[in-house]
């Protein structure tokens, strides 16, 4: 775990990956796939195609690692924090153990947008050469407005220095 920011904060956000489908709905779909799947290998099984049921099988396997793979993506919490000493982005793991990402003076970085087809594509912190993208799991229009809210928070944060 990394030590809390010794300064006031002037952001601390949570971006969380947005997923549509709950446990729930999961439970739900996989049982959806594999009554289908059953049925279609009762008649294939019915027309001697014995091998047939195997293939539905890690059919429904695929699907539902593919979609316990998203569930656990989704659990990561990126973190973003302005103070008026620095500026600091880490990594929380559904372990709660953090990972730090990207740390720099708040007076030095700077908060670069990347647009197309005037939509926020990409949103990096900026400092001597390097570059760290933040945000990434936000629509482009939560991007842009996440963009302009760490511009404010530096800007506030320069000035409470």
């Amino acid at each position: 775990m990394l030590p809390p920011m010794a300064s006031p904060l002037y952001m601390d956000a949570e971006i969380r990956p947005n997923r549509s489908l709950s446990e729930r709905g999961f439970i739900v779909l996989i049982s959806v796939v594999t009554v289908l799947n059953c049925a279609s290998a009762a008649v294939f099984i019915a027309l001697g195609a014995t091998l047939v049921p195997f293939f539905l099988g890690a059919d429904v396997l695929a699907i539902a690692v593919a979609l316990m793979v998203s569930f656990n993506a989704a659990r990561r919490i990126e973190r973003v924090q302005v103070s008026a000493s620095e500026i600091r982005v880490t990594l929380e793991t559904p372990r709660r153990q953090s990972q730090l990402v990207w740390e720099s003076p708040t007076a030095l970085t700077r908060v670069r947008v990347e647009k197309e087809d005037n939509r926020a594509v990409s949103l990096k912190l900026a400092l001597s050469g390097r570059e760290a993208e933040v945000a990434a799991a936000l629509s482009p229009r939560e991007r842009a407005d996440f963009a302009r809210a760490l511009d404010r928070a530096i800007w506030r944060a320069k000035r409470g220095r």
